[in-house]
C-alpha cells in the first residue's frame, strides 16, 4: 500500500537488510579473533635490542640464553619474556655524595669515617662499574645499586679504619684506593652479583671542617715545604757529588800513573844495577875503579885528578889535568901551523 504526497510522487519501497547465514558469521568472527591474536603475537614477539645492551631471554620464567644488539624474536608471553639491561655501559655510583647537575649535596652516614687513630674523617668516592655476567646480576641480587653502595661503603670504612688520619689525608690517599678497590672485587666474587669493580677514585679525604681541618691544612703544607727543601737537597748532592767523584777519580788515576812511572824507574835501576853486578863480578878491580871514578866525577865535577903511589918514601904522582890541558893545546898550536 503506498501513499500520494499532493508535491512528491509516489513513495519507494525501504530496502532489506541482507540476511546473514549462521556459518558466515562464525566466519567473520574466527577471522576478526586471528587478526586480534596475530596481532597481538606481533606485537609481542619482536623486540629491539639497543647497542649498549643486551637481553637476557626467559623461557617459562627460566633463564635460558642471551642476545646482544638488533631485532630479535620471542615467543609471546607467558612462554617466553625479555629483560633487557644494559651491559655494556660503563656506570657510575656515587659514595658519600649525590651529584644533580650541577648542585652536590653530601651524604654524612656514607661520608663520615673512623681512622685507626680515632679520629673523624670525611670520605666521598665514585666507583665505576659495568654489568659482566647478566645471570647473575638479575637473579643473584634485588637492589644492584643498594648492594654496590653498601659494599663500596664497607670496604672504604675498613680500609680508612686501619690506617691514621694523618695518613689517610696526606700520603696514603693512593694506597688507600687500591686496596678499597682489591676488597671491592673480593665482594662482587664471593656473592657472584655479575658486576665488575672498573675502578674507584676518592674526590677528598678531608678532616671535619673547623680547627681540625685548619690544623691538618698547616700540617699538610709543612710537609710540601719539607718535599721542597729534599728536592733542592737533592738536587744540589746530584751536582756537587758526581763532580766530586770525578775530581777523586783523576787523583786516583794521577797517582796510579805516578806508580806505573815509579815502578818502572825502579826496575830500569835494578836492571842497571844487576848489569853492573855482573861486571863487577867479573872484573872487580877495573869496575870498582871506574865505578869509583865516575862517582867523583858526578860528585865533584870541577876537581883535580892525580894518581899516585905512596908505597915508597917519595910519593910520586901523576897529573892527569895538566898532562890533559897541555895536550890540549898542543893540539890546538898544531892545528893553527897547519
Amino acid at each position: 500500500m503506498s501513499f500520494i504526497d499532493g508535491n512528491q510522487g509516489p513513495e519507494r519501497p525501504m530496502p532489506k537488510p541482507p540476511e546473514f547465514k549462521p556459518g558466515t558469521i562464525k566466519k567473520l568472527v574466527i577471522g576478526a579473533a586471528a587478526a586480534v591474536i596475530l596481532g597481538v603475537v606481533g606485537f609481542t614477539s619482536f623486540y629491539t635490542v639497543q647497542e649498549q645492551e643486551r637481553a637476557a631471554i626467559l623461557t617459562f620464567g627460566k633463564y635460558t640464553h642471551e642476545v646482544e644488539a638488533g631485532l630479535h624474536f620471542k615467543w609471546p608471553s607467558p612462554i617466553q619474556k625479555v629483560k633487557i639491561v644494559p651491559a655494556e655501559l660503563t656506570q657510575h655510583i656515587q659514595i658519600g655524595y649525590r651529584q644533580n647537575g650541577s648542585t652536590m649535596t653530601v651524604v654524612e652516614e656514607e661520608a663520615l669515617m673512623i681512622t685507626g687513630d680515632e679520629n673523624i674523617v670525611h670520605a666521598d668516592a665514585v666507583v665505576t662499574w659495568k654489568i659482566s655476567n647478566i645471570r647473575n646480576f638479575l637473579y643473584n641480587i634485588d637492589d644492584h645499586e643498594k648492594f654496590l653502595r653498601n659494599a663500596a661503603s664497607s670496604s672504604i670504612r675498613s680500609v680508612i679504619g686501619a690506617q691514621k688520619l694523618d695518613y689517610a689525608i696526606t700520603d696514603g690517599k693512593t694506597v688507600i684506593q687500591d686496596e678499597v678497590r682489591e676488597k671491592l672485587v673480593e665482594l662482587q666474587e664471593k656473592y657472584e652479583t655479575g658486576i665488575q669493580i672498573i675502578d674507584i677514585k676518592f674526590q677528598d679525604i678531608e678532616p671535619p671542617s673547623g680547627q681540625v681541618e685548619d690544623a691538618f691544612r698547616q700540617v699538610t703544607n709543612a710537609r710540601e715545604e719539607k718535599n721542597t727543601k729534599i728536592n733542592v737537597a737533592t738536587k744540589y748532592e746530584n751536582d756537587v757529588i758526581p763532580k766530586a767523584r770525578g775530581e777523586a777519580q783523576a787523583l786516583i788515576e794521577k797517582a796510579e800513573a805516578e806508580k806505573k812511572s815509579r815502578i818502572l824507574n825502579a826496575q830500569g835501576d835494578v836492571a842497571k844495577f844487576n848489569a853492573i853486578y855482573s861486571e863487577y863480578a867479573n872484573n872487580r878491580d877495573i869496575t870498582e875503579s871506574r865505578l869509583i871514578i865516575e862517582t867523583l866525577e858526578k860528585i865533584m865535577p870541577n876537581a883535580q885528578i892525580f894518581i899516585t903511589n905512596s908505597n915508597s918514601d917519595t910519593v910520586n904522582y901523576l897529573p892527569l889535568n895538566e898532562l890533559m890541558r897541555g895536550s890540549a893545546s898542543s893540539n890546538s898550536q898544531g892545528g893553527t901551523g897547519q
